[in-house]
This record gives structure tokens, sequence and C-alpha cells, in this order.
């Protein structure tokens, strides 16, 4: 096993948004959480990477209790998260965004590689790479907040609704890159609104309302589920 939580709660101010969640992510293995918003699913994600502080609760990662450790750590260990927003440095090129997300590592011939199989999946940061950052659309931002996570060279990628702001080609394109990803062997913990994609994509999932897990298992039979049908998918 490479993440578990073990009832772990979040509390903003006197709010408790998240309530005792319990999951797992193996290796090389793709989740996805799915729900309405405000469901508590960027908190989760925030949590695992250490950005909010747990109210109760433990985070473990590849047999090391982490909740107690530094985000920077976090990120040293292989736990990299993509949050929601893009977060880029908008005043800096493509480039330059790219190269930070390998800030923590030495080799820096893998590094040079992996811009160029960054390049190689999103063509479209290559004819940017000189650009500013903060001139790109949205989808393209989107798209290199997600290559930068990658540069890191992840374990575990914690991704936080990815596909917000892209058209359907660039959709499609980071639903490929995702596939990619997993079968080079880095696991996956997706946050997406949209339901469908994140459950095609993953092989289990849990199901979040109002901070709690109300339903998780393989994602054929969350696929199957009238209540998530009728709720999430629109049949």
């Amino acid at each position: 096993m490479l993440l578990e939580l073990r009832g772990l709660s979040v509390s903003y101010d006197t709010a408790e948004v998240l309530h005792g969640i319990s999951l797992q992510v193996d290796i090389g293995e793709t989740v996805t959480l799915i729900g309405a918003n405000g469901a508590g699913k960027t908190s989760c994600l925030r949590a695992v990477s250490g950005l909010v502080p747990l109210s109760s609760g433990e985070v473990w990662f590849d047999g090391q209790r982490i909740d107690t450790v530094t985000p920077r750590r976090r990120v040293e260990m292989g736990l990299v998260h993509v949050p929601e927003g893009k977060r880029l440095f908008p005043r800096m090129t493509v480039r330059e965004n790219l190269e930070l997300g390998a800030f923590q590592r030495r080799d820096a011939a893998s590094v040079r590689s992996d811009l160029d199989t960054m390049f190689s999946r999103f063509p479209i940061l290559q004819s940017r790479q000189k650009q500013h950052a903060g001139s790109l659309s949205g989808g393209e931002q989107q798209i290199l907040a997600f290559a930068r996570g990658l540069m890191a060279r992840p374990r575990l990628l914690l991704v936080d609704e990815p596909t917000v702001g892209l058209s359907p080609i660039m959709v499609k394109s980071l639903s490929q890159a995702l596939r990619a990803i997993h079968d080079d062997g880095t696991a996956i913990l997706l946050v997406e609104q949209n339901a469908a994609m994140a459950l095609r994509l993953a092989s289990r999932g849990y199901l979040l309302e109002t901070g709690q897990c109300v339903a998780e298992g393989p994602t054929g039979e969350l696929l199957a589920n009238d209540y998530v049908r009728k709720a999430y998918l629109g049949v």
C-alpha cells in the first residue's frame, strides 16, 4: 500500500469539513474522489499534501506516518500535489515553470529528458516554452500546472480538478496523459468534477458527500450504482 488515510478529519475555524475519512491507494493504482462541490474533495488532497492541518486522524505514505512532516518533505518522498487553480508563476516562462517542478532533483540530464517528455506529451507547451506563463490561455495554464507536477517524478500524484477550463481536445490530451502516467507506474489520486471521465480512468473510487465517504469500491460498481448514475452521471 502506498497511501493510507486513517480517520482523517479537517476543520476550518469551527467548521469541520471532513469527518473521519479513510481511504487507500496502492502502488501504481489510480483512485478517484467524486462528489459535488463542497463535499470535501479538495480539502482531502490538501490534508494529504500538508497544506491544511488535521483535526484528527493519520496520513501514512509508503509505510511512514507523514502528517507531522512538512509539505516539502512530502514532495521529496514522492508525493506531489497539482492543486486546483493552476498556481503558476505568471512572470516566468513556461520552461522556467517546468524546471521549477524539478527543484528538488539533482539529476540534470534526467531533468532535461523529462522536459523533452513533457514537450512531447503536450506540444502546446513546446511551442510556448519561451512565453510567460501568465500569457497562456486558462486551459494552457492548466496543462502547464499538470506538467510541472510531473517534473518532480512523483510516486503518487494528487490531481485536483485538472480539466477545469480545458477545451475538449485538451481534455482528451490530458486523459491520455493520465493513462500514460498510470501505465508508467505512477499512482494517482484524482479529484475531478467530470465523474464519468474520472471513473473511466480509475480502478477504484470514493464518493464524498458533506465531508463523509458514503460509497466506495471498484469503479465498475460505482458506474452501475443507481444513485451515482442519477446524481453524478446524469443517467
